[in-house]
């Protein structure tokens, strides 16, 4: 699934670039002697320009175009998002806790899916709400059930870490079908993965939004 984002600007903005791309580097005051306008009034217009990577600026130089078309500037822009920027509290269950534990979990927690760790909290797998409800099918008595029965196991996990592109794990949710992924790191002195925090489609939604409104566009 490949998702277009338009960047829309306004007439005025359109000047700007064509003014600064003919005839850059030129400074601020230049601009508004073409156009007939004061310099603060095209404050606003080169404040968004420059923040969106339309325009560059320099100190006693002046403004000159990046040549970067819109679809460019977007994806350095998220690719300059980072997991650890957004990443949630983990919401975690010990790897012997029965079947019914989990489902209570994450009723009171609310969330879609549960990070199952063991000694120390290295992560051991992951259960899903697709899980618990095939648990739940049939007749057994869910407080027997250990949830390690049930759960993916390592290394069959999609994970993330701290400095990964958040863009990139968008990507994996898609691509993988499902609703979170853990975000981990390597453990100190020990074999495995500690479990650090969660990204899930709730998170990639609120930092895209951000980043639109910070954008003012």
């Amino acid at each position: 699934m490949k998702v277009v984002i338009t960047i829309e600007l306004t007439n005025r903005q359109e000047l700007i670039l064509k003014i600064v791309k003919d005839e850059g580097p030129i400074t601020g005051e230049q601009i508004a002697e073409r156009l007939n306008l004061t310099r603060a009034t095209l404050r606003p217009d080169l404040a968004i320009l420059t923040m969106s990577g339309f325009l560059d600026a320099r100190p006693r130089v002046g403004y000159y175009y990046t040549g970067k078309k819109g679809n460019q500037l977007i994806s350095e822009t998220l690719n300059k998002i980072l997991v650890k920027d957004y990443k949630a509290v983990p919401v975690v269950i010990k790897e012997e806790a029965s079947v019914y534990d989990a489902i209570v979990m994450m009723f009171l927690e609310d969330v879609g899916t549960l990070a199952v760790i063991k000694n120390k909290g290295i992560l051991a797998g992951i259960v899903s709400r697709k899980d618990l409800l095939k648990a739940a099918i049939g007749k057994q008595n869910l407080q027997e059930i250990p949830i390690s029965i049930i759960m993916t196991r390592m290394p069959n996990i999609i994970t993330c870490q701290l400095d990964d592109p958040l863009v990139n794990v968008a990507n994996k949710l898609i691509h993988y079908q499902i609703d979170s992924i853990p975000v981990v790191r390597p453990f100190d002195g020990l074999d495995g993965l500690e479990v650090v925090g969660r990204i899930t489609k709730t998170t990639i939604t609120k930092a895209f939004v951000e980043l639109v409104n910070e954008k003012d566009i």
